[in-house]
């Protein structure tokens, strides 16, 4: 028997080795161990310098360990979408995509499938891994993933721990997200990019804009101001949010973001100490930036 703690709902339970064993019990992700695959090729709808000029090589997985009510990917975050693969096929993935030309091979949702992904990159890849996560991560999980992974680009959703629960069912999300990405920086240490704009280590930290809450986003640009120096990480704002999933239910988040709300907290970064990263034009709030799960590539 081995107790799942891999994320911090630390829920201990003994989860199945696949989707058919009935001996098992599911925790907060939902899914078994063997990984779940919703859509596997090149994705340019990442930063620049992960995306570059020839694709960063997605792997969706299925299953999460939040429930955010309004994700975009929710068809395979929450209802379960996807194909379960063996830990050879994963392997298989990610050698077609680097075949295909993919500067990075970038795990997406990854957490639940911790054991699987560290069987998978036991051998290293000739291009860096990316760990694109929610930001929701134990420091025990983590490390573990050292020297597996070079890039690291975590969600930093929430200041407001009232929203995080209210949301995504993550109590103690900012204490949690925070210590995760000090974490993932005493790993991989500051950012470099090559000579062709493709980052080949470092910590991008994301933060998705949500309607009516500029304090929550506001104390996510201090926190980076105040806790990384220039050089050392870059930082991405999004203006991408559209409401999915079940954002009709929370009438407060059921709209895009304003660009009055938008241009406030753009302000609010620029007059930061905050100088490398991305900011999003008005027009990325669009599902057509939205993949099609649909089994490719699996």
């Amino acid at each position: 028997m081995t107790l799942c703690y891999v994320c911090p709902h630390r829920c201990g339970v003994d989860r199945p080795t696949n989707m058919s064993d009935t001996t098992g019990c599911f925790g907060s992700c939902g899914v078994g161990l063997a990984p779940i695959v919703a859509r596997a090729g090149l994705h340019m709808w990442e930063e620049p310098v992960i995306s570059g000029t020839k694709g960063s090589g997605t792997v969706f997985f299925s299953g999460c360990n939040l429930h955010c009510v309004f994700c975009q990917n929710y068809d395979i975050s929450c209802k379960g979408f996807g194909k379960e693969i063996t830990i050879k096929r994963l392997k298989e993935i990610y050698h077609e995509l680097i075949a295909q030309g993919a500067h990075n091979i970038n795990l997406v949702t990854p957490t639940h499938f911790t054991e699987a992904v560290l069987q998978s990159l036991d051998e290293p890849l000739p291009v860096p891994v990316v760990y694109n996560t929610s930001g929701f991560e134990t420091q025990d999980t983590l490390r573990r993933l050292k020297g597996k992974v070079q890039i690291y680009l975590p969600d930093l959703k929430y200041s407001d721990d009232i929203a995080a629960i209210k949301y995504s069912n993550a109590p103690y999300y900012f204490r949690i997200a925070t210590e995760a990405i000090k974490e993932m920086y005493n790993q991989v240490g500051d950012y470099h990019i090559d000579d062709n704009g493709i980052m080949t280590k470092g910590v991008i930290i994301r933060h998705l804009i949500m309607p009516g809450m500029p304090d929550n986003t506001k104390r996510i640009i201090d926190w980076v101001a105040a806790n990384f120096k220039p050089g050392q990480v870059m930082f991405s704002l999004m203006h991408q949010y559209v409401p999915c999933g079940r954002a009709s239910e929370y009438p407060e988040i059921n709209r895009k973001v304003t660009d009055e709300e938008y241009k406030e907290l753009e302000n609010y970064l620029l007059q930061s100490t905050i100088e490398d990263g991305f900011v999003q034009e008005g027009d990325a709030a669009c599902k057509d930036f939205i993949p099609c799960f649909d089994g490719t590539g699996v």
